[in-house]
């Protein structure tokens, strides 16, 4: 029990500075509108958003796989690192003093350059890995456009007419910084697991792509904040609901609109899959961490050490952290609430106060991206690592043919009914079928093991020897 109660509490802290940054996004954001000039405020979204709170939330990420991990698996895991203070000295707050000891350390550390790697690539390799990673957030939106001191203020960086495109375009990149790390280092094993890195990126980008090609279709944009959408007559701006806002089926009950949303993932829940597998390969996090593998092959990155070490390492908690907020923002409705929207946005404290309205919803947001981190990382606790030649076949045999056969039937439904219920009947049956073939496999798991049954062994190393010996000689 106290092991559960330190997770909700490092969840409602988390889940507190998520609102507090949210809410002074959207204030600071207001008054520079008013008193700088027009479209000041998507600096104070890059500065916040995107300094503050994605590398913040990465930053901790790299203490929370560790601690959270412990707790799962009954381990107390890191608790040595204190601060020297006299009410700080005998308490080991959680471990959080660990992942300021990791920066400060890689800070400090030599920074080490093999005598025959090429000095300009080997010091790029890094780069490329982390800015692309870093500037994905930046078409990402985490919260509503609202009026802040007469300003209108957006809670996204940017918002060019390629909208997910930008994404996949930037996303490639960081191949680059995987096959450069690997090929400048001079060195045979970083080389391989460049080698195996890109194949494994390339790949995927593929299915990557293919995922996304239904829900485009469905709501006819490649725009992030057209997919999330806008609730009815929002912030008494009029207009009808719009993108995950709006309402396949609905119903009022005394001003309280209940019904089941237009969600990314009840339209096209083999396409959410598909995306997450394929984005979660190019993480590279385990299961898909062949690349890294120390029992297989050295990482791609073995000859680093210092802050250019530090940088692929912050980079994968960076993915985690933007792969969590585009799923939210393409399948789960964004910044919306499943139900409740339009009564929310007409209470008159929303109407006169924007930037609560905002902040309200910009947790929300940030709820539903923690969820997907934590679940990024229960993944990675909890299964082995796969073959490379398990990953390529996922990526190639089965992720590729499903994306092409998700196309064509998300068009067909489509153009039979354009108001996409076909399309999430459709979408509720396949997870129906899902949910089927997970529980029934679950349930003969639990016979097998009740009556005492187990699956024949293979022949021991020691039992084909043996036969080997007995086969009469010629």
């Amino acid at each position: 029990m106290k092991r559960v109660l330190a997770m909700l509490t490092m969840l409602a802290v988390f889940i507190g500075l998520y609102a507090v940054m949210t809410g002074i996004a959207y204030v600071l954001g207001g008054f520079v509108e008013k008193e700088l000039f027009t479209g000041a405020s998507r600096i104070v979204n890059m500065l916040i958003l995107m300094l503050a709170v994605v590398m913040g939330t990465a930053a901790l990420l790299t203490m929370a796989e560790r601690k959270w991990s412990a707790l799962m698996q009954d381990r107390i895991g890191p608790n040595r690192a204190r601060i020297d203070l006299p009410l700080l000295r005998d308490t080991a707050l959680g471990g959080i003093p660990h992942f300021l000891a990791d920066g400060a350390k890689m800070l400090f550390k030599e920074d080490h350059l093999p005598a025959a790697a090429n000095k300009l690539l080997y010091n790029l390799g890094p780069m490329l890995a982390f800015a692309p990673a870093f500037a994905l957030f930046a078409v990402v939106p985490s919260g509503p456009s609202v009026s802040v001191f007469g300003q209108h203020v957006d809670m996204v960086v940017a918002t060019p007419d390629f909208g997910i495109l930008y994404v996949f375009a930037i996303a490639s990149l960081a191949v680059y910084g995987t096959s450069l790390a690997g090929w400048s280092s001079n060195n045979k094993f970083a080389l391989l697991g460049g080698v195996r890195a890109s194949s494994q990126m390339i790949s995927y980008e593929v299915a990557l792509g293919l995922s996304l090609v239904g829900l485009m279709m469905a709501f006819s944009t490649v725009q992030l904040p057209a997919f999330v959408g806008n609730v009815a007559n929002e912030l008494g701006l009029g207009g009808e609901a719009t993108g995950q806002a709006r309402y396949l089926w609905s119903t009022n009950v005394g001003g309280f609109d209940i019904g089941i949303p237009a969600w990314g993932f009840l339209l096209q829940p083999l396409g959410f899959f598909m995306f997450f597998a394929a984005a979660f390969a190019e993480t590279k996090r385990a299961p898909f961490d062949s690349p890294e593998g120390e029992s297989e092959i050295i990482g791609y990155f073995v000859e680093y050490s210092g802050m250019k070490f530090g940088l692929f390492m912050i980079s994968e908690f960076v993915e985690v952290v933007i792969l969590a907020g585009i799923i939210t923002a393409l399948f789960f409705g964004g910044y919306h609430l499943p139900f409740g929207g339009e009564w929310l946005s007409n209470l008159p404290i929303m109407k006169e106060h924007g930037w609560l309205y905002g902040t309200i919803l910009g947790t929300v947001f940030w709820v539903k991206t923690l969820f997907f981190i934590w679940l990024q990382l229960m993944i990675r606790w909890s299964f082995l690592r796969f073959r490379y030649d398990q990953i390529q076949t996922l990526g190639w045999k089965i992720l590729l043919p499903l994306g092409l056969i998700n196309v064509f039937v998300t068009g067909a439904l489509i153009l039979w009914d354009p108001s996409l219920r076909y399309l999430a009947l459709f979408g509720m049956l396949q997870i129906g079928v899902l949910v089927a073939l997970t529980t029934s496999s679950a349930s003969k798991e639990e016979d097998t093991h009740g009556t005492g049954l187990a699956a024949p062994s293979a022949p021991t190393s020691a039992g084909v020897h043996a036969r080997a010996s007995t086969a009469p000689s010629h």
